[in-house]
């Protein structure tokens, strides 16, 4: 699953939930939040996994581009024995050689530059990508934190209630019940 996808599910889900009157806090259900994260834990691997394969195809690409230089530099070596041969001025056949040689390296070396960027370029959005996203969990993971410490600061004082089950969260009205009154 992709994790942009599942961070939009977490912030769905904060805002959904419900709202503590007078303050910025959220009821969040713990149960949805948690499997979120879970699933979150499951497709970061993945995320990473993609960066392997890009880096893998960097490699090959780079690969490419050196075979590439290399058969074309052949050829530049084939042409200019050809052309010493056939050509009764060898200096215009060794000249032309460089020529071709020279342009082989540029080539070779533009190829192996734009792979080298093209790999750069997916590598930052991907680094970037994965940055939000751990962002994103942690600051998910440290609002259910607080959440939890309000909550359990708000039980602290009275010890005679038992804690709410998990899931339920404990309202003013129950709290202070009429019974308690």
């Amino acid at each position: 699953m992709d994790i942009l996808h599942l961070v939009d599910r977490l912030e769905a889900l904060v805002n959904e939930s419900r709202r503590i009157p007078m303050t910025a806090n959220r009821v969040v259900d713990e149960d949805r939040i948690l499997e979120l994260i879970d699933q979150m834990r499951i497709a970061i691997p993945d995320e990473v996994k993609k960066a392997k394969r890009i880096q893998q195809e960097k490699d090959r690409i780079i690969a490419q581009a050196h075979e590439e230089a290399a058969r074309i530099l052949e050829l530049a070596r084939e042409e200019a024995m050809t052309l010493v041969q056939k050509d009764s001025v060898a200096q215009a056949a060794e000249a032309r050689a460089q020529t071709i040689i020279e342009r082989a390296q540029r080539e070779a070396d533009q190829i192996k530059d734009d792979a080298d960027e093209y790999v750069t370029a997916v590598l930052t959005e991907l680094n970037a990508q994965l940055a939000r996203t751990v962002t994103t969990v942690q600051n998910g993971l440290e609002r259910l934190g607080q959440e939890r410490a309000r909550l359990r600061a708000g039980q602290g004082g009275n010890s005679s209630q038992p804690p709410p089950a998990r899931g339920e969260v404990k309202t003013p009205e129950t709290v202070n019940s009429p019974a308690e009154n």
